[in-house]
């Protein structure tokens, strides 16, 4: 392989964050495939909380936590849970940073959780509703 092309793939690692979703949600599906559309090529990598290979690279990370909320594990190594995550992930989305702003509205950090949390606990509801099918 180029050197150079080994180069621009170790920066582009270095920079993926990988998100945690739980795959078995219509909506978590849903929200992911938006994401992807929009992402920074190479600054994403997707993977269900359900899955196999999240256990293997993280072990330490219960199921029941990355089921509770989306999980966004950074290239540093930090985690940002649920609506935490969302800045960054808009952050690396083409067309849509300015949307950042909107978190350090004042409120936008008591109302952030509690909308993330309530959308967290009908997720499934949410998906029949929206026509979105579970698992």
């Amino acid at each position: 392989m180029d050197p150079k092309v080994e180069e621009t793939q170790a920066a582009v690692d270095r920079a993926r964050a990988v998100l945690i979703y739980d795959g078995a949600c219509g909506l978590c599906r849903g929200g992911v495939s938006w994401i992807s559309r929009r992402a920074v090529r190479g600054h994403f990598e997707f993977l269900p909380c359900q899955a196999a290979e999240r256990r293997v690279r993280y072990p330490w990370m219960d199921e029941r936590t990355c089921l509770e909320a989306m999980q966004l594990i950074l290239p540093d190594g930090r985690i940002l849970a649920g609506d935490a995550a969302i800045p960054e992930i808009l952050r690396r989305l083409r067309g849509w940073r300015w949307l950042v702003g909107v978190f350090r509205l004042p409120g936008a950090e008591i109302l952030a959780p509690c909308l993330y949390a309530w959308v967290a606990r009908h997720r499934y509801q949410l998906s029949c509703m929206l026509g979105h099918l579970r698992g």
